[in-house]
């Protein structure tokens, strides 16, 4: 019994350095892409995005294809990740994962909401 606890827990911790290895940090975020250059983000349904998050706070989405909404909105960086706040809708904040490379997973708690490729 206590044999497949240690296992239990170790398992839990190696998962848990994998999630802590590859999560930016709110700078990392910032500086990869907060800075005015565009990206692709898509959800898990598959609707594709071009998003602009300009230095000023402000950002910016874009339907690649015929489905989406064009949006505007606010964003700022937090303890964990970053917030951000859609026209009409409330702030949602998320954490980024550096998946594969110029591949991220958007985590909000432990749920992947979308992915941006660069």
């Amino acid at each position: 019994m206590r044999d497949g606890l240690a296992g239990v827990a170790a398992t839990v911790f190696i998962a848990t350095a994998a999630f802590a290895a590859g999560k930016l940090t709110p700078n990392e975020i910032q500086s990869t892409f907060f800075n005015g250059q565009p990206f692709t983000a898509a959800t898990p349904q598959g609707i594709r995005y071009k998003m602009v998050f300009r230095a000023d706070g402000k950002m910016t989405r874009e339907p690649v294809g015929k489905s989406g909404a064009k949006s505007e909105g606010t964003w700022k960086l937090s303890k964990d990740g970053y917030c951000t706040t859609w026209k009409n809708d409330r702030q949602n904040c998320f954490a980024v994962l550096n998946t594969a490379d110029n591949k991220w997973s958007i985590m909000k708690g432990t749920t992947a909401v979308a992915t941006w490729t660069k």
